[in-house]
């Protein structure tokens, strides 16, 4: 089995020495539900347990320690769309140091709020990670400030490797690592030192379906991103070279996972292991949940890398996969406009054991007759069976009922 000649498992190792005194290690639990729900042995490792909800704890400490007296006085500087950023603020507070974080103008504003509280100073600029880059190597040369990458180091590359040192520690039997990419420290470091230990054991990759450049390069395409993802920790246009001469020795290949997919999985998460992970940290799930039969069998770690999801998109992430499984639907009865015809669609869809959530008439804009009306309800079902079950039953009363339902595919 190849093996790395840009990071050694020595230096991982050196990197859990020098962190294991701060950050903690956190639970790698087997998940029965979702092991039975894939057809393989399937197990967690919670790095949203960490103090900042995420993974990029490691790598940005091991990073700080290492910095000379110098250094530490003059402080640093990072660019991130916020898990690295928290890291980095953080871990520079309890050291000393001063710490500048740019981050895209897009950035969620709750991973502002945490970078600002831990003292750092902000600077929103452009509207990529990218952008941020420029921005912060331009502010580092002026103020002779020192960059701490947020994946291309070899500093912060041993310390996520760390993650999968701990895995192996919790769970050995594991022969199959499930890693998200964004811009590749952490599968390359998990890589490292996962082969290190175990040459036999296979790494993956995940990417959201629009920021695809480590699969892109591995495949020999041309790199081609964009767009706006739910996984804005791992929407990451340009994939570190160091990370990158690693994958292409120790990875065996990068998956895919959909918008659609990384949403059901933070609900599955939620639902099942009462967990909250933002959409980087649930895109491991997302991809095993499309590619069960790859993984039949085996026994599969999924790094669940960060929880630092704005608590209105997670609501919002919640509801729709109540749309997605047919418990939340919009029901639409056309029926003339005369006194009782909602009072008798209620009664109906209350006897069905439906539950109604809000009503509403439409008279104005419709196509239907002028005599007739349109009554909207939205509804909560157990599931889409429940759904069909209550439109036979008011076809069988005589009222006219359709769902409307964009994300039945989906």
């Amino acid at each position: 089995m190849a093996q790395s000649d840009i990071l050694r498992l020595d230096d991982i190792r050196a990197a859990a020495e020098r962190i294991g005194g701060t950050l903690k290690q956190t639970p790698c639990l087997r998940s029965q539900t979702l092991s039975e729900m894939v057809g393989a042995e399937i197990w967690l490792k919670f790095e949203n347990l960490q103090f900042t909800a995420s993974f990029k704890e490691r790598g940005a400490l091991n990073k700080l320690l290492q910095l000379d007296a110098d250094a530490r006085k003059r402080g640093v500087i990072a660019m991130s769309a916020g898990n690295h950023a928290q890291g980095v603020a953080y871990h520079a507070k309890g050291l000393g140091i001063p710490a500048t974080i740019v981050m895209p103008s897009i950035t969620p504003f709750n991973k502002i709020r945490h970078v600002r509280g831990h003292g750092a100073r902000v600077v929103l600029f452009g509207e990529t990670l990218a952008e941020a880059a420029t921005r912060a190597h331009e502010m580092a040369s002026a103020e002779n400030l020192t960059f701490v990458h947020p994946y291309d180091d070899l500093a912060i590359m041993a310390g996520q490797g760390t993650v999968a040192l701990e895995m192996l520690q919790q769970a050995p039997e594991l022969d199959t690592l499930v890693v998200p990419v964004g811009g590749g420290g952490l599968i390359a470091g998990m890589a490292v030192a996962a082969h290190g230990l175990k040459p036999d054991l296979q790494i993956y990759g995940v990417e959201t379906e629009l920021y695809t450049a480590m699969h892109q390069q591995l495949h020999d395409q041309p790199v081609q991103v964009g767009g706006i993802s739910i996984a804005e920790g791992i929407s990451v246009r340009d994939i570190g070279k160091a990370p990158m001469a690693v994958a292409r020795q120790l990875v065996r290949d990068v998956l895919i996972a959909r918008e659609a997919d990384i949403e059901r999985a933070i609900v599955a998460l939620a639902e099942i292991e009462k967990t909250v992970a933002e959409g980087a940290g649930a895109s491991g799930l997302a991809a095993l949940l499309v590619h069960k039969d790859m993984f039949k069998g085996r026994k599969v770690g999924l790094v669940i890398t960060g929880g630092n999801i704005d608590t209105r998109l997670l609501a919002s992430v919640l509801m729709r996969g109540l749309v997605r499984d047919g418990r939340l639907a919009r029901l639409i009865i056309t029926t003339d406009d005369a006194p009782g015809r909602l009072a008798k669609a209620a009664g109906i869809i209350g006897s069905a054991g439906v539950n109604i959530v809000e009503v509403a008439h439409q008279r104005l804009f419709t196509l239907a007759s002028a005599k007739s009306t349109e009554i909207e309800f939205v509804v909560e079902a157990r599931d889409r069976a429940h759904l069909a079950e209550l439109l036979d039953t008011l076809a069988q009363a005589g009222l006219n009922a359709r769902l409307l339902d964009p994300m039945a595919a989906v």
